[in-house]
């Protein structure tokens, strides 16, 4: 695949994962944590803004690895 080409289908998935992913976390502390302490929305909005980082980490690796060479 060509190198322009994976960093935009990269681009766009990113993207998506990211809107995706931070409605689902709203949507999680909405009805979770309505009542909860400051301390657990803390604790949550902490692990939620880390956890995302693996996923678009190994997008981000995808889409700069280099094509491998034709036989």
């Amino acid at each position: 695949m060509q190198p322009r080409l994976k960093k935009l289908i990269g681009t766009v998935l990113l993207v998506a994962m990211v809107i995706v992913y931070a409605l689902i976390a709203t949507t999680i502390a909405s009805y979770r944590l309505a009542n909860a302490s400051p301390w657990v929305h803390l604790a949550f909005f902490a692990a939620g803004g880390v956890l995302w980082i693996a996923p678009a980490m190994w997008l981000i690796a995808w889409m700069e690895r280099k094509p491998k060479p034709k036989s």
